[in-house]
């Protein structure tokens, strides 16, 4: 492990709890039926998909995006407008696998995603056939290429969705965001969208189930969130950061970042992580999509400090 990696200190055992009812064995096993069936009609589907114009290819991924996320039991809300096409860098918080297809039933891009997932069974596969960009996280002398990279993507109109956290954090609490990633939005000269995903129990605090971190099974966050019931996503489409607000990668990646922590509508979690005090509501973001407001801070993979122990367990 390098210690160059970005890391969080939420684990399984403390974070990943689910409070709240539970879908019956028969019940949980159907869905993930459902999810399976439809990952490898993703597979499957993929090619002539991306064969499709812009507008036809989108309405697809949406879609099926949607339905893979609503297979587990969890509903959907999105909040804000995508406005205009064309490239664009996205930055949201990272809680879970399940943070790829729900950004993409809001808005299908392209995912930045570490390159072990490659190797994931089926998963893997599917990644690579939706246009996924794979970044090496453990080789730093690997950045400059993945940031030139996604440069080339978002110069040719794509969207591209970056975790500038690094690393999965439980929802109740969030990690700094990684400048580098932010710098090919300087280089393409587009704007940089910030989102902020959360996942929700009936009550309105953060629901522990759809947490991915620490040392956790993929085969046992897939259960769990099978198992789960009352779980709902929200996905805010904060306002974009215009090109040329900000000069340096470090003012850029601060201004998503406070936007991203900043514009959470929830109460205040009776149960914070521990050593991590509880945070409080705060007001919610405007749903108008206007590049003339300041927009806070979103924050890439690959720290330029050493980070301490913990989540290493990210799909991004």
């Amino acid at each position: 492990m390098s210690v160059w990696l970005p890391t969080s200190p939420c684990t399984p055992e403390a974070c990943a709890g689910h409070e709240g009812d539970s879908a019956s064995l028969p019940h949980a096993v159907l869905r993930l039926a459902a999810a399976v069936a439809l990952i490898v009609l993703g597979i499957l589907g993929a090619p002539p998909v991306r064969l499709l114009p812009a507008g036809p290819r989108h309405r697809v991924v949406r879609a099926w995006s949607t339905a893979l996320v609503r297979a587990f039991g969890i509903r959907i809300t999105v909040h804000g407008s995508p406005g205009p096409g064309g490239g664009r860098l996205l930055v949201a918080n990272h809680i879970s696998w399940l943070d790829i297809p729900l950004v993409a039933a809001a808005l299908p891009c392209r995912m930045l995603a570490k390159s072990d997932i490659r190797a994931w069974p089926v998963l893997g596969r599917l990644a690579s056939r939706a246009g996924t960009l794979f970044i090496e996280r453990d080789r730093i002398r690997a950045l400059p290429a993945t940031v030139e990279t996604i440069t080339g993507a978002l110069l040719a109109g794509d969207r591209v969705t970056v975790f500038p956290e690094g690393s999965t954090w439980c929802g109740r609490a969030q990690g700094t965001f990684r400048r580098a990633a932010f710098q090919s939005a300087l280089d393409a000269q587009v704007p940089v969208q910030p989102l902020r995903l959360t996942y929700l129990r009936c009550d309105g605090n953060p629901a522990g189930a759809p947490a991915f971190v620490g040392d956790d099974p993929l085969t046992a966050s897939l259960w769990r969130i099978a198992r789960a019931r009352g779980v709902r996503a929200e996905v805010r489409l904060l306002p974009r950061i215009p090109p040329g607000r900000y000069a340096h990668r470090r003012d850029l990646a601060a201004a998503a970042q406070r936007a991203v922590v900043g514009t959470c509508t929830r109460p205040t979690d009776p149960n914070p992580l521990p050593g991590i005090p509880a945070q409080p509501a705060t007001p919610s973001a405007t749903d108008k999509d206007s590049a003339n407001r300041p927009a806070a801070s979103v924050h890439h993979w690959v720290s330029s400090s050493p980070a301490a122990a913990s989540s290493l367990r990210t799909p991004s």
